[in-house]
């Protein structure tokens, strides 16, 4: 079955894999997700961790997302739908937090880091919003480096192989800032 699409999604398997090795999830943790479009990273952090709150602004995401956790197997997840920042005002704090959107980016990491008490993990294709995660982490003093990823996947061509390049990705790792 085809993976459904959304716009900016969903995040390529070989992405997510570094990117969840680099949040270091635990079965006891509460996991947020902001900008879940499909619901792919969602639910593999679902597999890995105790609850997952996934929020999208956008409406379209949530049957999407919500199919996708079905799919999989998946009941710990709580989608919502609503901007990150409105939903960073909520009384949660979390072991971990994934951000595949970066809309208002400035805006939700010092929201963010006051409620996530160990790891951060950004994905960016844009180098602009790299340069934004980055200083805004080095502000507030948790950026802990980018990795950035280039996957290429084999190809028939003439009888023989190539490799098809995937858009870079840079995964921003940062620590959280919320007491225990």
């Amino acid at each position: 079955m085809p993976e459904p699409k959304l716009p900016g999604g969903p995040t390529q398997d070989e992405i997510m894999a570094i990117s969840l090795l680099k949040l270091g999830l635990r079965t006891s943790d509460t996991v947020l997700e902001i900008g879940c479009g499909t619901g792919k990273v969602s639910a593999a952090i679902a597999k890995q961790a105790k609850k997952v709150y996934a929020v999208d602004r956008r409406p379209e995401a949530m049957p999407v997302a919500a199919e996708t956790a079905r799919q999989a197997g998946v009941s710990t997840i709580e989608f919502v739908c609503m901007d990150a920042v409105e939903f960073l005002k909520k009384d949660h704090v979390f072991d971990c937090a994934f951000l595949g959107g970066t809309k208002n980016l400035a805006e939700i990491l010092p929201l963010l880091a006051k409620k996530v008490k160990r790891t951060i993990v950004i994905n960016a294709v844009m180098v602009s919003t790299l340069e934004r995660a980055v200083s805004t982490l080095k502000e507030l003093g948790l950026f802990i480096e980018v990795v950035h990823v280039q996957i290429s996947r084999s190809s028939d061509i003439a009888g023989s192989i190539m490799f098809r390049p995937i858009d870079p990705v840079y995964i921003i790792v940062a620590r959280g800032a919320a007491c225990s």
